[in-house]
């Protein structure tokens, strides 16, 4: 009987013959880790033959480095210092009309992942154009630095990613060490029980992205075509708004702030709140065809322009109809679809308005987008409320951009990163996962 212990098979009946193998791990030119289990004294040239198989890489092209030295076909693996767990490197190997090429000293990698000569490497991989290929599909952050001529941004890249890596292989040291700890050390057991909650949420998740990957879909937010006193606007249909709210700034572009009756001041609080300036007893709102008497509470916020608020919504008798994707008024004798997200405005995009973040730093969590504040009526001193409410957005703004340089240095391009983000709400572990796990 044989029995597998850390890799290696050990026999353990007489008179039988034991096969002891080690696990070696390849690293190919366009990122692929390949994990094979060969005998110690296997020749070059058969670890080569299973790479074909494993990389679809003909043994020809075939150019195994170890330790920044090439090891040729003939040598056997033992022979060339190849241990248990060593990392070997597969490139392409030069063709014959290369003659003159870099030496394979020139295409090894430091200790810290960049490229003993860079110049030597971009030059090495542009000729390969099936190389060059994979890199496009599966990495083509690498294969751009590669393309351009600063060898200075392929030397980041590559520390960067290196350093993934090796973060991945620590993560993965850690699950090891935990399973082959004192079963009675406390801090141990706190450890394993947090790996097994973790391994369930994400277990959690990779069904819902099969069951239910509807959930992790944008939600376009509800919005109808309106005119208030002849002004077109893109109205946000809020049932979960107290009141019915038009910016100030909209206000006075809808010929409507002469009207604004400023005795109406407080605070709309909700999540987050902002300054009601006033309050517009009656104006024409046009819904479809029909015209419909309504009041606005006026907020200095510039970020948003109109909410058809709960207390309209309940005055004419208005129905929100998902099935049919409309906004029925009057008990149903005006129906107005939803507006699609083509037909809305750049300002009114999540995606849009973090890619105009400012640059910031800090490292904390927050959620990217705030609920619309229900309007509740009470004195303020503007100038505290006015300076309370710039301190809040400065520090969510500073949260959410630090998030997103986070994800970035990790390798994926910014525009990936916010839609990353906005689809699970600002959750870094998530949107990392969900980036990493290529969904």
């Amino acid at each position: 009987m044989a029995v597998t212990i850390c890799g290696l098979i050990v026999g353990a009946e007489i008179g039988t013959w034991v096969i002891v193998k080690m696990k070696l791990t390849v690293l190919t030119a366009d990122e692929r880790i390949v994990s094979l289990d060969v005998e110690p004294d296997e020749l070059v040239e058969n670890l080569k033959a299973l790479l074909e198989v494993e990389t679809q890489v003909p043994l020809v092209q075939q150019q195994l480095l170890f330790n920044g030295k090439e090891v040729q076909n003939t040598m056997r693996l033992n022979a060339v210092g190849v241990g248990e767990d060593d990392l070997l490197m597969l490139v392409s190997a030069p063709t014959p009309s290369s003659a003159g090429g870099p030496a394979p000293s020139d295409l090894a990698l430091n200790p810290d992942g960049s490229a003993v000569n860079p110049i030597a490497l971009q030059r090495h991989l542009r000729g390969d154009p099936n190389v060059m290929s994979q890199l496009q599909q599966n990495n083509p952050e690498l294969a751009q630095a590669i393309l351009s001529d600063d060898t200075e941004v392929l030397q980041m890249l590559l520390r960067r990613q290196h350093q993934h890596r090796v973060e991945l292989q620590r993560r993965q040291q850690q699950e090891l060490d935990l399973m082959n700890a004192d079963p009675f050390d406390v801090d141990a057991q706190r450890k394993i029980e947090e790996a097994i909650r973790q391994k369930n949420v994400d277990e959690n998740w990779e069904a819902a992205i099969e069951y239910n990957p509807e959930a992790f879909a944008r939600v376009i937010m509800l919005y109808v075509d309106m005119e208030v006193n002849g002004v077109p606007l893109k109205a946000f249909v809020d049932s979960g708004a107290q009141s019915t709210i038009i910016s100030k700034t909209c206000a006075e572009r809808c010929g409507l702030l002469r009207l604004m009756d400023r005795r109406y001041v407080g605070i709309a609080k909700g999540v987050g709140q902002s300054e009601i300036v006033g309050r517009i007893h009656v104006a024409p709102l046009k819904i479809g065809t029909n015209f419909y008497p309504c009041s606005f509470t006026v907020l200095d916020q510039a970020d948003l322009e109109f909410i058809f608020g709960l207390d309209m919504l309940r005055k004419h008798q208005c129905s929100i109809d998902l099935k049919d994707n409309v906004l029925r008024v009057g008990g149903g004798e005006i129906a107005v679809p939803f507006l699609q997200e083509r037909d809305l405005p750049m300002h009114l995009h999540d995606d849009k308005r973090l890619e105009e973040l400012p640059p910031a730093t800090g490292a904390s969590s927050s959620t990217v987008n705030l609920h619309t504040p229900a309007p509740v009526h009470a004195p303020t001193d503007s100038s505290t409320q006015d300076t309370n409410k710039r301190a809040r957005s400065a520090e969510e703004l500073s949260q959410t951009e630090a998030k997103v340089q986070r994800l970035v240095e990790l390798g994926f391009d910014r525009r990936t990163v916010i839609q990353a983000l906005t689809l699970f709400n600002g959750n870094e572990e998530q949107a990392a996962s969900y980036l990493f796990g290529g969904f």
